[in-house]
């Protein structure tokens, strides 16, 4: 029996080398413990009993301690670092046309606007709100000037 519980553990070993969270680890040390209670006892009972305890407590235990010093740094995204920065018009932006670029810190962005129904011209400052997809989404204090006719 000694034998399924290697290959199990192996099994585990290799699946947990595969998979981003430190879960099969556990389950994996429960079945290396399992395999070492089978060379003292044959009782199928007794093995499946310690690999479920062990994998158990080390599942409790050691989770919270391992996840204190594997903190998920985020870090901030290129697209992130973008959100409420002023930003060029390089390209006219129209929400019913669906074109529109920006620049921003060097880049070229595609752009659209949160507001229906406007046109934001080439060389006006916008402010970048969020990100749609690849696209900057983009909110403008732009006026058309009122001899000027802003239909598309």
């Amino acid at each position: 029996m000694w034998l399924l519980w290697l290959v199990l553990a192996g099994v585990l070993f290799v699946g947990e080398m595969l998979t981003a969270g430190f879960l099969l680890l556990w389950f994996a040390i429960g079945a290396v413990a399992a395999m070492l209670v089978s060379f003292i006892t044959s009782n199928l009972f007794i093995q499946i009993l310690v690999f479920v305890i062990v994998s158990v407590i080390l599942l409790i235990f050691t989770k919270p301690l391992l996840n204190k010093y594997t903190k998920n740094d985020t870090t901030i995204t290129n697209s992130k670092t973008i959100i409420g920065k002023t930003a060029i018009v390089t390209e006219e932006i129209s929400s019913l046309k669906g074109t529109g670029q920006v620049k921003v810190a060097g880049e070229i962005w595609s752009a659209k606007t949160i507001e229906t129904n406007i046109v934001i011209p080439k060389g006006s400052e916008v402010e970048i709100i969020g990100i749609d997809g690849v696209k900057a989404c983009v909110a403008s204090n732009y006026k058309a000037p009122s001899n000027v006719n802003n239909k598309l």
